[in-house]
C-alpha cells in the first residue's frame, strides 16, 4: 500500500485525513488530534497533499513541505463542487483528496513567514482605521442630535471637537462633555495606533527591494506595494498580467451563454483589501491628471471617454498588469515604455 495523494481538512484540533494510491482507492480515513498531525506526516513517505487555503493552512504547507512532501491549497469555493453528498469531515478531505489531482486546478501559493507577518501588519491597520472611522462617526452623529455639525473629513474630528467642549456657548450638559471627551481621547488612541502601524509598514516597505520597485508606478505608494508583494510572493505563478487583474477582481465578469458573449460589471473577485488600495490609488492619479489644465495622455482619454469611476477601475487593472510584468521579469518601472512587436 503506497499512499501517493493525501487530503487533509485543518481544524483547530481534530484534523481529519482522506489518502488514495496510485490507483485513486481510498486507503487510509484517519482522524489526529494537533499534536498527532506532525508525527504522523514524517513518517509518511512523501507524497502529494492538499488542504484547503483557510486558517492556518500555510503555517502547515511550510511544515509538511520540510518534511518533503509536496503541499497544493486551494481555494475552498474550488473544492466544495467536489464534496458528496452530505458535508462532514470525512467528506471535506475526501473532496480535498479528489480536487487536489485535478489536472485544470488552481492552488493559492504557499506564503512564507515574513509575507505573512507583514499582511498581519496590513490586516491590523485596516481594523484600526474602520474602528477610527466608527468612533470619529459616533462623535459627529452624538454632537448632531445637539444641533452641531462637524465637517466631513477625519482631519475635523481632532481640531473641531476640543473647541466645542470648552465653548460654553453651546447649553452642552456637563456629562454629555465628559462622555464626548472620553470619545475623543480614543479616537486619539485609535489615530496613533494606525500611525505606528504605518511607520512599521514603511520600514519594512524601504528595506524591500521589490516593494521599492513597485510604488515607482504611479497609483502605488509604500501600503500598496508592500501589501501586492507579500500578497502576490513570486509573480511567476502567474502567466500573465491579466491573471493578476482577474485574481483581484478588476476584470469584467462574465455571463455568456449559447454562443453570445455577455461582459458585466467587475467581479469584484480576490482580495478586497488588495483592489480597495489599487483603485484609490488610481483615484488619486485621476484627481492629479483633472488639476492640469491640458491633460494628456491615456488616462485622460479615459476620463473624456466614460466616467470617473470607471477611469479609476481601469488604471486600476492597468496597474496590476505593470505589477506583473516588473516582479516577473525583474524590470524597473518605465513610464515611456512601448512594447516591442514580435516579427514572424
Amino acid at each position: 500500500m503506497k499512499i501517493t495523494t493525501v487530503g487533509i481538512d485543518l481544524a483547530k484540533n481534530v484534523f481529519q485525513v482522506h489518502g488514495v494510491d496510485e490507483h485513486g482507492k481510498a486507503v487510509l480515513k484517519k482522524q489526529l488530534r494537533r499534536d498527532q498531525v506532525a508525527a504522523f506526516f514524517v513518517n509518511l513517505p512523501p507524497c502529494l497533499i492538499g488542504m484547503e487555503a483557510c486558517g492556518s493552512a500555510h503555517h502547515w504547507a511550510r511544515k509538511l513541505e520540510g518534511m518533503g512532501h509536496a503541499v497544493r491549497l486551494m481555494a475552498p469555493q474550488f473544492v466544495k463542487p467536489y464534496v458528496k453528498t452530505n458535508k462532514n469531515d470525512a467528506a471535506d478531505a475526501e473532496a480535498i483528496c479528489e480536487a487536489v489531482g485535478r489536472p485544470n486546478m488552481r492552488f493559492v501559493p504557499v506564503k512564507n513567514i515574513e509575507q505573512q507577518a507583514v499582511l498581519a501588519l496590513h490586516r491590523v491597520r485596516q481594523a484600526f482605521v474602520r474602528a477610527r472611522t466608527a468612533q470619529a462617526n459616533q462623535i459627529r452623529g452624538l454632537l448632531g442630535e445637539f444641533g452641531i455639525v462637524i465637517p466631513q473629513g477625519i482631519g475635523y474630528i481632532a481640531n473641531r471637537v476640543p473647541e466645542l467642549i470648552e465653548d460654553g456657548a453651546n447649553d452642552l450638559p456637563g456629562a454629555f462633555r465628559l462622555l464626548v471627551q472620553r470619545l475623543l481621547d480614543h479616537f486619539k488612541d485609535l489615530d496613533r495606533q494606525v500611525e505606528e502601524l504605518e511607520a512599521k509598514i514603511q520600514a519594512w516597505h524601504r528595506g524591500s527591494e521589490l516593494s521599492r520597485k513597485l510604488a515607482e508606478v504611479p497609483g502605488i505608494g509604500p501600503i500598496t506595494a508592500s501589501a501586492l508583494v507579500a500578497s502576490i510572493g513570486d509573480a511567476k505563478n502567474f502567466d500573465s498580467g491579466r491573471q493578476v487583474a482577474a485574481w483581484l477582481g478588476l476584470v469584467p465578469k462574465q455571463h455568456s451563454s449559447g454562443g453570445k458573449a455577455g461582459l458585466l460589471g467587475m467581479s469584484k473577485r480576490g482580495d478586497t483589501y488588495l483592489r480597495t488600495l489599487l483603485i484609490h490609488g488610481a483615484r488619486s492619479v485621476i484627481y492629479r491628471v483633472g488639476q492640469k489644465a491640458e491633460a494628456c495622455g491615456w488616462i485622460a482619454g479615459v476620463v473624456n471617454r466614460r466616467n470617473k469611476n470607471i477611469a479609476a477601475v481601469a488604471l486600476a487593472n492597468k496597474n496590476a498588469r505593470i505589477v506583473w510584468a516588473l516582479l516577473a521579469h525583474g524590470r524597473n518601472f518605465d513610464a515611456g515604455y512601448v512594447r516591442q512587436a514580435t516579427t514572424g
